[in-house]
């Protein structure tokens, strides 16, 4: 293969390889989880794209973004190789998430709760489809989970990003002077 070619033409069965050299088919547990992380940091980089080079979100968005290549890593590679896998896990991310949001929800204004839908303007909307996608991505390691043991940060990692998303979206929506197009109310549990 040529020096800066990316084709192998190895997965053209429906395999391809992870960490440790191992061949899984395609549609695999942990290969659908490796998708949606993929899809999930595409749309952090989406939304980077639409911000400013000196908005205040740039520097948290790219260190998430940092965090989600190594994590993939550690997904890629089974449990009983993790050893081998040189990148550190995400162990205080979520810390350095929820402060993120405790500053975020001390300068928003005080709201009942209440469900929101998506939109407002095109960051939002933006915040709005990370946070799903990873959502979807959480969904898919609890899967992996299952089969695999996901170490605890990553599934927290991945569960805090997508409440980040959701704050960002309401601290963008209120620094823009939008209105929040709310649905219902959360009902109070009995």
């Amino acid at each position: 293969m040529a020096a800066g070619t990316i084709s192998t033409r190895t997965g053209d069965s429906g395999q391809t390889s992870i960490g440790g050299g191992a061949r899984v088919d395609k549609d695999d547990a942990r290969i659908e989880c490796l998708g949606e992380l993929d899809e999930a940091n595409c749309a952090l980089g989406l939304l980077r794209c639409k911000l400013a080079a000196d908005h205040p979100w740039e520097s948290g968005l790219r260190r998430i973004q940092t965090e989600m290549m190594n994590l993939m890593g550690h997904i890629a590679t089974p449990h009983g190789q993790a050893q081998r896998f040189p990148t550190p896990l995400p162990f205080e991310s979520s810390k350095w998430m929820e402060g993120w949001m405790s500053e975020i929800e001390t300068a928003l204004a005080s709201v009942t709760e209440h469900f929101v839908l998506p939109g407002g303007n095109e960051v939002c909307a933006l915040c709005h489809m990370a946070r799903t996608i990873s959502r979807r991505a959480e969904r898919r390691m609890v899967t992996l989970n299952k089969i695999d043991p996901v170490d605890p940060s990553i599934l927290q990692f991945i569960n805090r990003l997508s409440d980040l998303m959701f704050k960002l979206s309401r601290q963008e929506s209120q620094q823009q002077a939008l209105t929040e197009e709310r649905w219902r109310l959360f009902r109070p549990a009995n």
